[in-house]
């Protein structure tokens, strides 16, 4: 058995080129993760006369003395950040279980169903995805208001859990990847339709399930306008709109904010970090199906 041939040379310096850019970017891209990981333990006095970590006698050419966890510890003590944590946990937990469940129900049914007026209401959710969300703020509001359910947390659900942008991308997901002839096989079988759908529509899509529940997570826990405009109760609060109320009247202390900062952005890093695999296969799912 002849001995493997080597590599290319000229294979091996262009994987190697590969990597350093790769990796220039990477770091380039966690550059203000970093830069933020640092503010946040920084004194005041020593935020604004360092860039990262303050130069001093100590290890490493570094000012221990000028790091603390005070941001912190002040977070949980003297602001209603423990509170917002809840309130955010809350929203996006709720509103992306319930936004995943009926955009299935609805793309599933926009996917599979023949009924008059699905072309006319397929095009109507593709123009709500490339309107701005901004423009429907006020219309929103108004409605929300006669409703009565201004500074309620049903306020801010119950317009979060049918997005245009979850029942188009479920619609699609089901055309490539449910068969017709699976379901009128179930149908035959005497499967009712609530069944057909928990059943055999799900678990097909399950990739989807699992980065859409990603994506309506992420997009929840980051709302901040909704929730600001909506809950005029500041004890209603998710920790988005809490961070920003810790800006002062007439001067801002920036190593808290980047603290309150850190706090929102980690919960959410880690979970992406864990879900990364099961994201990416649920966006690639169906794509070379016919």
């Amino acid at each position: 058995m002849s001995a493997r041939p080597s590599a290319n040379p000229l294979d091996r310096l262009g994987r190697l080129l590969l990597y350093a850019i790769l990796g220039s970017l990477a770091i380039l891209t966690l550059l203000p993760f970093i830069w933020m990981a640092c503010a946040a333990v920084k004194t005041e006095a020593a935020f604004f006369t360092s860039q990262f970590l303050p130069r001093g006698d100590g290890w490493l050419g570094i000012a221990w003395e000028d790091l603390t966890l005070r941001q912190f510890r002040r977070l949980f003590t003297e602001f209603p950040i423990g509170r917002a944590l809840l309130h955010s946990v809350f929203f996006a937990s709720v509103c992306s279980l319930g936004a995943t469940l009926f955009c299935a129900a609805g793309g599933y049914a926009l996917a599979k169903f023949r009924f008059r007026g699905r072309g006319l209401i397929t095009t109507a959710i593709l123009g709500t995805v490339v309107l701005p969300s901004s423009l429907l703020l006020g219309p929103g509001f108004e409605m929300l208001y006669h409703l009565g359910l201004v500074d309620t947390y049903a306020g801010v659900i119950l317009p979060a859990i049918t997005p245009a942008f979850g029942l188009y991308l479920f619609r699609q997901a089901m055309l490539n990847s449910v068969p017709s002839d699976i379901l009128e096989s179930a149908r035959i079988d005497g499967a009712g339709e609530l069944r057909i759908f928990f059943q055999i529509v799900l678990p097909i899509v399950r990739p989807m399930i699992s980065a859409y529940l990603i994506i309506a997570f992420i997009g929840t826990w980051n709302n901040f306008i909704t929730p600001q405009i909506i809950l005029q109760s500041p004890e209603r609060h998710p920790l988005a709109v809490a961070i920003f109320n810790l800006r002062g009247l007439y001067g801002s202390e920036y190593s808290l904010i980047m603290a309150g900062t850190l706090v929102a952005i980690a919960p959410v890093m880690v979970l992406f970090l864990l879900l990364q695999k099961e994201f990416i296969s649920g966006l690639t799912s169906g794509a070379v199906k016919g």
